[in-house]
């Protein structure tokens, strides 16, 4: 069932109308028509069970049927910090992460980065990989939007790593998989979990010393994953643990 997001709390309503680009793909590529059931959430985190009552220019009338109550959301919120990968790399990794149910991803400007981000660039850059964070939490049915952040500098991505729980660190450096395991199976439901992962260059020596106490480096197996794989591994572990 294809899914839309709209703004505001429509809780009570009868109807709800989608509007902008997204009634633009409902009628013109989708071509879906009136009768047809499409899921509708709010931004206070509420779903509902429509179908099109009417099509308007520029409009499309979502009649209410019923509340959806299934949850789609991983137990714990889990904020990526991506260090900054070259060409449409990071594109990749918004979507496919936001499939695996990030709750929020942080481009971190890491000193092997390639790719340098500041200004009006950046703003675009941010812009875009929000429009495919919309995209890919319709299509895999999320309850949110995950939030693109600006690019950070390391130092700011640990002040925000300060405010979570957890905080793992795929690491080229480090053997074995019992220390893994132990690391993503410890994470008690409800706790907040930071992921950072280094650029194509990997972690320099210096970010690695800078990384907090309770920072738990893990491995994520004998083979060294690039920068856009090595997210999604990491997320897929802890989606097996946390939704077990």
């Amino acid at each position: 069932m294809h899914q839309f997001f709209v703004d505001g709390d429509k809780s009570g309503a009868d109807s709800i109308e989608i509007v902008g680009g997204d009634a633009n793909h409902i009628k013109n590529v989708l071509r879906m028509r009136p009768g047809e059931n499409l899921r509708v959430r709010d931004d206070a985190g509420n779903a509902y069970l429509c179908h099109i009552a009417e099509l308007w220019d520029g409009a499309v009338v979502a009649a209410v049927d019923g509340i959806d109550s299934s949850d789609t959301e991983l137990p714990n919120q889990v904020f990526l910090f991506q260090g900054l990968p070259k060409g449409s790399k990071m594109e990749t990794v918004v979507q496919k992460s936001v499939e695996l149910g990030t709750y929020e991803i942080i481009p971190v400007a890491m000193r092997r980065s390639v790719a340098k981000l500041d200004g009006t660039r950046a703003e675009g850059k941010v812009r875009r990989w929000q429009a495919i964070a919309e995209g890919a939490a319709k299509q895999s049915g999320r309850s949110i939007i995950p939030k693109m952040r600006m690019p950070v500098s390391w130092d700011e991505a640990l002040k925000i790593a300060e405010g979570l729980d957890v905080l793992l660190v795929p690491y080229e450096n480090e053997q074995g998989m019992d220390g893994t395991r132990e690391a993503i199976q410890s994470i008690s439901k409800g706790a907040t979990v930071g992921v950072f992962i280094g650029p194509e260059g990997g972690f320099d020596g210096d970010e690695i010393a800078s990384l907090p106490g309770r920072a738990k480096k893990i491995s994520l197996g004998k083979r060294i994953l690039r920068t856009e794989t090595a997210g999604m591994a990491t997320l897929a572990m802890l989606v097996y643990a946390l939704e077990s």
